[in-house]
């Protein structure tokens, strides 16, 4: 049998969770230790720190709300020009084949954050799913998360 490092899940796995909300408390915190690539009006876009592929970001709002129904109707166009705004930066820093974008609301829908929704754009590329992900409980990243985070970053800044 051959074993497969995942170091970046390790870190995860076996440290103590802390106490609050992720994300409630990234956004209080500097941009590049929070690893928040963007802030809005109502919403912020954020590097996973445990990313499923290079570049695995979410989009959550300031506020706590555990669901989209709780959001205000107009908070929808911020939401969604985020939404397009982050595949377009994902496909000219990173050049990915596809992608996934997925939101999991509640506990039995999948969700580990269960009271503050948040958007996963998952970038994929041809064959990054192979047996190491899907029998090795493995993923290979081609980036570290730090220089994930500037190269998407510079995305965000600039105005095109």
């Amino acid at each position: 049998m051959k074993f497969i490092n995942a170091p970046w899940r390790w870190e995860f796995i076996s440290k103590t969770k802390p106490e609050g909300c992720i994300f409630c408390q990234a956004q209080k915190s500097d941009d590049e230790q929070g690893l928040i690539l963007f802030r809005g009006e109502k919403f912020f876009v954020i590097l996973n720190k445990y990313p499923y592929t290079s570049g695995h970001l979410m989009i959550a709002p300031y506020a706590h709300l555990g669901s989209l129904d709780q959001m205000a109707a107009d908070e929808s166009v911020e939401l969604w020009s985020l939404l397009t705004r982050s595949l377009a930066v994902l496909k000219k820093k990173l050049h990915p084949d596809g992608f996934n974008i997925g939101l999991n609301i509640g506990q039995a829908a999948g969700a580990g954050i269960r009271d503050h929704f948040h958007f996963h754009l998952v970038p994929r590329w041809q064959g990054d799913a192979n047996f190491i992900s899907i029998i090795g409980d493995a993923r290979v990243l081609s980036y570290d998360v730090a220089a994930t985070y500037r190269t998407i970053r510079d995305g965000f800044n600039c105005h095109e």
